[in-house]
């Protein structure tokens, strides 16, 4: 199981309109609303590193209002 955290920039006033649609992607466990230099952090799992990231790149991406991402897998030192 890979674990990430996402970090998002939404357009001016889009921060909890894209977490509450995040938030129903199968594989998101948590999508809020932050303040400072992001605007919503998610936590996402998926089974390997290339579902992890068609999951970022087909669903969360697309959804309207994001205008960057940052992923940030979990490792374990």
């Amino acid at each position: 199981m890979v674990q990430a955290y996402i970090l998002i920039q939404t357009e001016v006033g889009k921060a909890t309109t894209v977490a509450e649609t995040i938030a129903k992607i199968p594989g998101v466990t948590q999508a809020e609303d932050v303040t400072g230099p992001y605007d919503v952090i998610v936590r996402a799992q998926a089974d390997t590193v290339d579902e992890l990231g068609r999951m970022v790149v087909a669903k969360i991406q697309q959804v309207d209002g994001i205008t960057r991402t940052l992923t940030c897998p979990v490792v374990h030192l």
